[in-house]
Formats: structure tokens, C-alpha cells, sequence
């Protein structure tokens, strides 16, 4: 059933994909129409949500995913560290708190989180949690018991992203099946942690595949909370990232056109306009936030790829007239 609680846009999870390739076939005006009045139905069109990303693990990762700098796989020069420790972590999120950040976001580039880990992650999400802020963790395939241990600690969120469609995801990566994936999210909302669920556009995956993506996030028991919309920044040494380089990716315009049907088919969910950022012009960002995303990922870094300085944000707010979202 829809749900149809007054003040908010009307939910849906019985979206069909030939509903949802429709919505990427509409004039593109049309689109942002719909989309921008989808959005006010929820939200405030002029507040943005501030969350700031750390990698507390870097590198060395067994999953070949890719389009990443970090996977063991490839040679990008990237140099594998260890879990940082809770201090430096909390030194990090007390910074991010500082300089405006609403949602603090923590990233291990691990294949599977393992029990040991759990305790020190725990005092970094309680000492997150006891900032202020939001608190967000990416740490691969977490079981029931772990989601637990986490949400426990304070976590908010649980990142773990689809990348892709069902169709294109052996082209992405072969050591995960989209099943764990899966698995994974069940985990999450069973123990009624909030998802944090997104793709990557740009990756020689066609229209279809970014219409069975959204397909895959609409038709879900519970909509993730919040859902990443990233467009590739392609790294050297990465298979995804050399094609891209020599193919290159999707135009601007479509990259909106995937920001407002997310929008549509997802009413109430947070949309981040997320990696690709420093790549992206004002003008171009500015129609992502007109077709409903909300969220960004503010500091000069993501894991590893760059993010536009606090500067740039701060002229682009001006510019447009936005404020950072307003903490419940």
C-alpha cells in the first residue's frame, strides 16, 4: 500500500521499470518540474544537508571493484594503512562539527567487517554520536550480529551502495554478488538502522541499467533513507576509470535526469549529489539541487578522490540562495 501520510509526498513500492524509463523520457523540463514538486512536498527546496566523509582505513581492500583506488587488484599508487585510531577519528568529526558538517561519515575499505574490529569502532561511533553528529559507517558486509553491535554504539547509518544494476554489476565487480549486497541492507534495516544506499553513473553502464538500479531502490520494503548518487572520478590503473578516460562518461543532463527520477520514485529519501562533485561546474550542480538532491558531501576530500573546498561550497550557497538543513 502507498503510503499517504498528509503533508508528505505519496511512497510507492510497486514502480515498474517501464514506469520509471518513462520518467528518464520525459522533456527534460517536464522532469524538473515534476521532480522539484516532488521535493517540496518533503522537504524545504532551499536547505541542503552538510555531511563530511573520513576513510579510516585505507587501501588494500580485496574486492575488485573497478572503479576504485583502493582495491588490492590494481596499481593506482595508493598506499594501504591501518584502522586509524579513535582519537585522530574524533579529532576528524570534532573538525568536521567546527567547520559546519551536520553527518559524519566513516569508511573502511574492507571486503567484510570482522568481529575484532567491532569494540574500536563502537568508541568511535560513541564519541561521534556524543559530538552531535550523525553518524554514518561504511564497512563492507556487516552480519545481523554486527548491525546490532553497531546500531548499539549509535550508528545512524549504514552505507552500502548497489553501484549498479542487476544486469551490469558483473561488469563492476566480481568478488561480491549483488545478493550480498542485499544481504547486507536486510541486515541493516532488520536491526532498524537507517540505509544509506546509492550507485555510480558513468561507469559504460547504458540508460537501462540506470532505470533497473533505481528500479531496485524504489521497489524496496523501505526506502533507503538516504541514497548517493555519485558520478565517476576516474582513477588511473582502475579498469572503469581507463575506459571512462579513453570513452568517456554520461553528459551532465543525464546525470540530472538520474538525480530527479531518484527524486520521483523516492520522495522522502535524502539524495546526495556525492563523488564527482570537483568536477561539476555551479551550473550543473544547481540543476542536481533544482531536481531534488539535497545532501552533499562538503571538506576537500571523499576516501580519496577530491571534493570542492569549503570556499567553493560556501560561494556556490550564496550564489543559489541555500542554507545547510536544519538539525531535527
Amino acid at each position: 500500500m502507498p503510503d499517504t501520510s498528509p503533508g508528505f509526498a505519496i511512497v510507492r513500492h510497486d514502480w515498474s521499470k517501464d514506469e520509471i524509463a518513462a520518467l528518464f523520457d520525459l522533456p527534460f523540463m517536464e522532469l524538473l518540474y515534476r521532480a522539484a514538486t516532488i521535493h517540496r512536498q518533503s522537504f524545504d527546496p532551499s536547505e541542503v544537508q552538510l555531511s563530511q566523509l573520513l576513510s579510516i582505513k585505507t587501501g588494500g581492500c580485496a574486492e575488485n571493484c573497478g572503479y576504485c583506488s583502493q582495491s588490492a587488484s590494481f596499481k593506482t599508487g595508493l598506499k594501504a594503512s591501518k584502522l586509524m585510531e579513535t582519537g585522530e577519528v574524533l579529532a576528524a568529526a570534532k573538525a568536521a562539527r567546527d567547520g559546519g558538517a551536520q553527518r559524519f561519515c566513516m569508511g573502511a575499505a574492507w571486503r567484510d567487517l570482522k568481529d575484532r574490529d567491532v569494540p574500536a569502532l563502537a568508541d568511535m561511533i560513541g564519541g561521534v554520536k556524543a559530538l552531535g553528529l550523525e553518524t554514518c559507517a561504511t564497512l563492507g558486509m556487516i552480519t545481523p550480529e554486527q548491525a546490532k553491535a553497531l546500531k548499539d554504539a549509535g550508528l545512524d547509518y549504514y552505507n552500502h551502495n548497489l553501484d549498479t544494476s542487476p544486469e551490469y554489476y558483473e561488469q563492476v565487480v566480481t568478488t561480491r554478488t549483488y545478493q550480498d549486497r542485499l544481504d547486507t541492507l536486510e541486515a541493516v534495516k532488520n536491526v532498524g538502522m537507517k540505509t544509506c544506499c546509492g550507485g555510480i553513473t558513468g561507469m559504460g553502464e547504458a540508460r537501462a541499467d540506470r532505470v533497473s538500479f533505481l528500479h531496485q531502490l524504489a521497489t524496496m520494503s523501505h526506502h533507503p533513507d538516504s541514497i548517493p548518487i555519485n558520478n565517476l572520478v576516474p582513477v588511473s590503473g582502475t579498469p572503469l576509470g581507463d575506459k571512462a578516460r579513453s570513452e568517456g562518461g554520461i553528459s551532465g543532463i543525464e546525470f540530472v535526469r538520474t538525480i530527479a527520477v531518484a527524486r520521483i520514485v523516492c520522495p522522502r529519501s535524502m539524495v546526495r549529489l556525492s563523488a564527482g562533485r570537483n568536477e561539476m561546474s555551479e551550473e550543473l550542480q544547481a540543476l542536481s539541487f533544482m531536481a531534488g538532491a539535497n545532501s552533499i558531501f562538503v571538506g576537500d576530500q571523499l576516501l580519496t578522490t577530491p571534493n570542492p573546498e569549503r570556499g567553493s561550497d560556501a560561494h556556490l550557497f550564496a550564489e543559489l540562495g541555500l542554507k545547510p538543513m536544519a538539525m531535527t
